[in-house]
């Protein structure tokens, strides 16, 4: 009985170690943007609260997040609200952001303090903010308009569709802040040859499609993912030789995710270091479901004709395109899988990790030792007693290197420890240690040698 036991939690601890979907543990997120922009994948989401009001979406802001390897992201706060746009009442939905002539344009959805929902762009001069609403009024407005996609095609035009339960697009002009009135807003005929047909058709819809747009081209082909099929939601896609279709059906690149508590869907793709990935979202961290969702990658590929095969939705997550150096200073907010923490922001610290209780732990993943190192250095505040921080290595359990004892503070002081000597790529993981109480706030942690 007890070896049963032992293999029991062998197993689990296996798990957590291997786990990287959700890739956002610290708070609920959805409708995942990605955009990659020098070298850098930028992840803007939409954010489920944590408290849900009237058994309902409860969602105030946007976030953003940044990876250079696909594993570690970093939390950049919440980048926009909708109280970012005084004609608005609330209702932070699916956005897109975009890089064009020096700016970065954010197209999001919300509802108007007059009724009705509304598209407005928001606009900034760095990928994390902070965004402001760049026209004081909606950029489109009436009934349905939401989830806009933004795409600018090799030629330089650019294209916003967006929609449910119809899909409409236009193409924007040159300022990304109005758009072309000749041919003005263009509804598609979401026809059975372009979108499929629709089962469950209760509510009398034309087609499979039922919202969350998604324009990305590949070899001189489009295509247009789209969340599909009522409600659970699927994911699929469909293909034009042109931005503005006519579109061809091409098939179900994800099916209903029926055992992690989501009932929506919401696609992102891009390109990134040879790869082609999939955003998605479920509802699998503790406590969520189709309220509470959390947002997913993983890896797209193609058939020799182009055609897109079914994804499965994985635990597992991508791997690592490369290798995190540790003798850099590394954002304490940067993390691959976390238990029991959140960030928070302030003016002169940016950016850190809170909430951090007994037994808690961050990891970063494939993490290059290189020749080894000698110490550990951290940045943390505590108003407590503090804590301490035990280094270790591919598991919350793993080889302990070394530990880091946290003192009280006032304000933030940087501790030091010193750690075994280890070469190798490995996964840390940060395991905090301490009395009931939270034990202290973390901004940055890096390895010497």
């Amino acid at each position: 009985m007890k070896k049963r036991n032992l293999l029991l939690l062998a197993v689990a601890m296996s798990a957590t170690a291997m786990a990287q979907n959700p890739i956002v543990q610290t708070y609920y997120t959805a409708d995942p943007a990605p955009m990659v922009h020098d070298g850098t994948v930028y992840l803007y989401t939409s954010h489920d609260e944590d408290v849900t009001i009237k058994n309902f979406f409860t969602m105030n802001d946007w976030r953003c997040y940044s990876s250079k390897d696909m594993v570690n992201w970093t939390d950049h706060g919440a980048v926009l609200s909708y109280t970012d746009f005084e004609w608005s009442r609330g209702d932070a939905w699916a956005g897109q952001c975009v890089y064009r002539n020096g700016k970065y344009y954010f197209y999001v959805p919300v509802n108007q303090k007059n009724g009705g929902n509304a598209i407005g762009v928001a606009v900034s001069d760095s990928p994390t903010g902070p965004f402001k609403d760049a026209l004081g009024k909606p950029l489109l407005a009436s009934f349905g308009y939401i989830d806009p996609t933004v795409f600018i095609d090799d030629d330089g035009q650019a294209y916003l569709y967006w929609g449910n339960p119809n899909l409409w697009y236009v193409k924007l002009n040159e300022d990304m802040l109005s758009y072309d009135q000749e041919v003005g807003i263009v509804k598609d005929p979401l026809n059975k040859e372009g979108f499929h047909v629709r089962y469950r058709d209760a509510d009398k819809r034309p087609s499979a499609y039922e919202e969350a747009p998604w324009l990305y081209k590949r070899n001189d082909q489009y295509y247009l993912f789209y969340a599909a099929g009522g409600v659970p939601e699927h994911l699929a896609y469909s293909t034009s030789s042109k931005p503005t279709g006519p579109w061809v059906y091409g098939d179900t690149i994800m099916h209903i995710i029926r055992d992690r508590g989501a009932f929506t869907n919401h696609p992102g793709v891009i390109d990134y270091e040879g790869k082609t990935y999939l955003f998605y979202h479920n509802g699998a961290l503790p406590g969520g479901g189709g309220f509470k969702r959390s947002v997913c990658v993983d890896e797209l590929t193609f058939n020799p004709d182009g055609s897109i095969p079914v994804i499965p939705p994985t635990k597992e997550g991508v791997q690592a395109v490369r290798n995190l150096n540790p003798f850099k200073r590394v954002e304490a907010e940067t993390i691959a899988w976390s238990k029991g923490l959140k960030t928070a922001k302030d003016p002169q610290t940016g950016m850190y990790v809170s909430q951090i209780h007994n037994g808690d732990y961050l990891k970063v993943q494939a993490v290059d030792f290189n020749k080894g190192a000698k110490r550990f250095n951290v940045s943390a505040s505590a108003s407590t007693q503090g804590g301490s921080i035990e280094i270790r290595l591919d598991a919350p359990d793993g080889q302990l290197l070394g530990t880091c004892t946290i003192g009280q503070t006032d304000g933030w002081k940087t501790f030091s420890s010193k750690i075994q000597k280890v070469k190798g790529v490995h996964d840390v993981y940060l395991v905090f240690k301490g009395g009931s109480d939270e034990l202290f706030q973390l901004d940055w942690w890096m390895l010497k040698k």
